[in-house]
């Protein structure tokens, strides 16, 4: 199956991509719903990958959004940020300089992850 790609592993990734845009764009669930004229639980499904998802919901939700569905499609976290290996630093990742637009998904995107450290470090705490 060398080069062919695998539909079930690519709407995974789109839908996990449409999350991470929701979540750095401080939008809920609920919010996304309404605007797609969708019930909460509807939505929930579409990101819990219950339903397929479908091109036209797919573009309704990046404008929703207000992003490309290019955007949602390809997102890597790399590309929005900047970041590269510098091999020089014995493997460690370095952030370059950012534009406006990079500076604030990058202060959501820090937020995200230490909450979810916490939320992880707390489990490890209490079994």
């Amino acid at each position: 199956m060398k080069g062919k790609i695998d539909p079930i592993k690519e709407t995974d990734i789109i839908i996990s991509n449409i999350k991470k845009f929701r979540e750095l764009k401080n939008m809920t669930r609920e919010q996304i719903a309404d605007e797609l004229e969708l019930s909460a639980s509807g939505y929930s499904k579409i990101e819990r990958g219950e339903i397929e998802l479908s091109v036209t919901r797919l573009i309704q939700i990046a404008n929703v959004l207000e992003i490309d569905v290019a955007k949602i499609m390809n997102f890597d976290v790399t590309t929005i940020f900047n970041i590269s290996n510098n091999s020089g630093m014995n493997g460690q990742v370095t952030v370059d300089n950012y534009t406006n637009s990079k500076d604030e998904y990058l202060e959501k995107y820090v937020k995200l992850l230490e909450q979810e450290n916490q939320n992880l470090k707390v489990k490890l705490n209490h079994p």
